[in-house]
This record gives structure tokens, sequence and C-alpha cells, in this order.
């Protein structure tokens, strides 16, 4: 505290150059900040809606700019969703199709790309997973010094105090590109093992008033595709035999995992607005996958439910973009970030894109062309369609899809895909996707869309 006092001491008499700001530079392009949570529920933001948590970090930039609540990750696995959100390719294209794999060289990561179209300078805080978690060099990246192994709890303050070391520290006038990449709240990984076996008993009593309520789609349908059926069976919930207490006690616990990770978001956005920089930065917020948070009973990542597959997706420029706006309808992708924010750098993004700019939906100067998007499922074992209405899912091998009517039903609670009634959207549900791995450019090690494709049209 007495280090930074010094240094608000500093800028206020002068002697800290408060350099890199859009205004006082010039500059048309801003300073750009990507924040990255790891396995956040797109519901746990309190501006947005959330009963159980207190994300005052989060709320303020929901206040500040725009938020996306259709908005989807690539893959809900960690590496294969990091390799689109950073590449702006599908994972079956950058050949991360699983944890732990490099992206398939030839493809520039966003890093790469800024260094080599524009004068940003280019800086990395935290969790990368490309293929280790914490890396002392990434391509395309200076690397700040931080995070600690696989405990998010301990390693992302190391995190946050690196990224406001580094806007205190920084006397460049050129435009930076920062990623603050934080673990939390993968953490619940670890409270899930630790919790295994149902205790009989809350252990501490006094929270009982303060757990929240089973969710409406706590339940599931006897009938699933056998991938969602193992990966319910495989957890920890399913093994330990749990009571709707234990349930009610996790999903407690998960939100206080999120309020961890909104404080160090909390001390990167105060560190922007003591060096002069708040309005000069674009921010963007996001996760690499969701959460199950209890519904369908699932906990964790991987599934095809909603909760797995969708994730927070916040943006704001003060005096830039339009505050406090809800887009409750607008299909985001993780794929977008990468040309999003080409789009504000004023730089062309890289071949073979995926996904398409926000710039001209967020300032009003056109509509997000998006009409659909897909998400891969881990180990390419899967896909899903998510279209403004429906949402179609199919597992190769499995002869059983999966169709909501996302307006009526958003909590997937009743398969449509055995009436007839729906064939005919279903099959153009089928021709999207079909048009959509056509499309693609699978990585060596991927297979063609054709053999992914288990049916023939009809």
């Amino acid at each position: 505290m007495i280090e930074v006092s010094r240094r608000r001491f500093l800028k206020a008499v002068g002697s800290l150059p408060a350099t890199g700001a859009c205004g006082l530079t010039g500059r048309a392009t801003p300073n750009i900040l990507l924040i990255i949570t790891d396995q956040q529920h797109i519901d746990t933001i309190s501006a947005l809606g959330c009963r159980y948590s207190r994300t005052p970090a989060m709320d303020e930039l929901a206040r500040r700019g725009a938020s996306f609540h259709n908005s989807y990750c690539a893959d809900p696995v960690c590496s294969p969703s990091r390799s689109a959100i950073f590449t702006g390719r599908m994972p079956s294209e950058t050949d991360v199709a699983r944890n732990g794999r490099p992206i398939y060289r030839g493809i520039p990561n966003l890093g790469q790309w800024f260094r080599e179209k524009s004068r940003y300078e280019t800086y990395y805080a935290g969790k990368w997973h490309l293929p280790r978690t914490y890396m002392a060099e990434i391509p395309g990246f200076d690397v700040l010094p931080g995070g600690i192994g696989g405990q998010g709890n301990v390693g992302d303050s190391c995190v946050s105090r690196a990224c406001e070391d580094f806007l205190w520290e920084r006397s460049s006038s050129r435009p930076f590109l920062l990623v603050a990449s934080f673990l939390q709240p993968h953490d619940i990984c670890e409270w899930l093992r630790l919790n295994l076996r149902d205790p009989g008993a809350l252990p501490y009593p006094e929270l009982a008033p303060q757990l929240p309520e089973l969710p409406p789609n706590f339940d599931y349908e006897p009938f699933e595709p056998r991938h969602l059926q193992r990966l319910r069976q495989s957890n920890e919930p399913a093994r330990g035999q749990w009571s709707a207490e234990h349930w009610r006690y996790y999903m407690w616990s998960y939100y206080r995992h999120v309020e961890m990770v909104d404080g160090e978001v909390g001390r990167i956005l105060q560190a922007l607005e003591d060096t002069g920089r708040l309005s000069d930065t674009l921010v963007v917020f996001t996760s690499d996958h969701g959460e199950g948070l209890a519904r369908h009973q699932m906990v964790r990542k991987s599934s095809s439910y909603e909760e797995a597959v969708k994730v927070p997706f916040l943006i704001s420029w003060p005096g830039e973009l339009p505050e406090n706006r809800q887009e409750p309808e607008k299909l985001v992708s993780g794929v977008d970030i990468v040309p999003t924010l080409c789009d504000f750098a004023g730089i062309p993004p890289p071949p073979n894109q995926r996904g398409w700019s926000l710039r001209n939906a967020l300032t009003g100067k056109g509509e997000h062309p998006r009409e659909m998007l897909v998400v891969e499922i881990p180990a390419d074992v899967g896909r899903v369609v998510r279209t403004p209405g429906y949402k179609y899912v199919t597992y190769a091998g499995d002869t059983l899809d999966q169709f909501f009517d996302m307006q009526r039903d958003p909590g997937e609670t009743h398969n449509l895909a055995a009436l007839s009634g729906v064939a005919a959207v279903i099959e153009d549900h089928r021709r999207l996707l079909r048009e959509w791995e056509q499309m693609l450019r699978p990585a060596p090690n991927q297979p063609h869309a054709d053999a992914w494709w288990r049916r023939p049209p009809g």
C-alpha cells in the first residue's frame, strides 16, 4: 500500500508520465486489456442479475460497457477454447482438441499478429495453457512474471500485481495489448476433489441460510447422448452420492471462487484509473468455458449444455462505446475476439477467421452478421449448432441427438429431437453444420469434416 500511495503521489505532482493514453498522445487506437478467467459460469455477475455473488469489479465493467448474454466458447475445455480466443480459428483447425497441446504452426496468435501488423507492444500475464499452464516464454508476447502452479487462490494475486506494476511503471508512448489471464474460479475443481464424499451434514452449519437454491433444471432427462451420461457418472457428485444440501454447499463455494477473482480484476481496473488510462483503454472480459453449477446435475466442463458452453463477455471503452448496454440476443463466440480487437486496433484480422468484429454492432454503425455459431465438443466428439431460436447437439457414433427450443426452454429440459413436427428444422441445422464443417481447414492431425460427419444428408 505504501508503494502504491507513493506512485499516486508522483502521478499527482507530475513526476510519473501519463503516457499511452489516446487522448494525450493523439492516437486513434486504444490500449487494449484482455481479461480472461477460467471456468466461469455466465450467470455469476451481480450487476447482471446473479443473487448469490458480489462482484463489484465485473459490475463496474458491465456498467461501463456492453454485456452479451448469448456468448459462447468455441469448446468447453481450457486449451481448445484458448486456442480459439487467441487465433480466431476453431480448435479442430488449431490442432488443440484437448488440453496441453500447442497451436498448430503457421497459425499466428494474437500477440504475433499485433507485433507484425501494428505498433502495439504486447504483454502477457498468467495462464496460457498452450501447451503448459504457465510459461516463461510465449510467442508474440513479453511475459510478465506471475502465476503459481495450479492454485488460483495463490497465483492470481501475482498476476494482478504484475499487471498493476506494468501499468504504473510503463512510460512508452506506443499503445499496448495486455492480457491478464486468471485461474479462478477453476479452483472449484480442487474443491470437488476435496469434497468428493457427502459428509452427511453441512460442515459449517451457520452457512445454511446462505446456500443457493437448487436450479430449476437440476434434474435431467434419462435419455441423453452417451457422452453426457459418462461425464455425469465420472464426476464427484455421482461418485460421492451427494445430497441436495451438499449440492447447494458446492454452489455456495463456487460463487466464493468467483468473488476471489473479482478482487484481482478490481486491482487492475483500479490501476487503469489511477494511472489515467481508463478512458484510453478498451477492456474485454471473458472466460474460456463455463461450469456445470448443478444444472442437469453436472459439475465442471466438457458438456454441451449451456452452463458449460456459455461464458461472460463484457466489453467497454469509456467515452467511445455505449455504457450499461445489454445484448440479450446477439450470438457471440470466442472466435470473435481476434477480429474485434484487430478492428479497434486498425489492422486487418489474420486470414481464415471464423468470427466477426463486434465493433459496428457496439458503435451502432452496423449489425453483427452472425446468424449461427458452432461449438466443438472436447476431443472432437461432438458439435453444437446454436441459432437464434434453437440449439442442435450431435455426437459422433451416437444416434441420439438433442434439439432444444431455446426461447421456450432455456434450461434445456425437453429434448425435441424425436418429434416429427421439428424434423425439417433439425435438418436445417444439420445442413448448417455440414456447410460450416466444409468451410474449415482442419489441422493435419484432425479428422476432415466429411469423415467426422456420421450421416449423409436427409
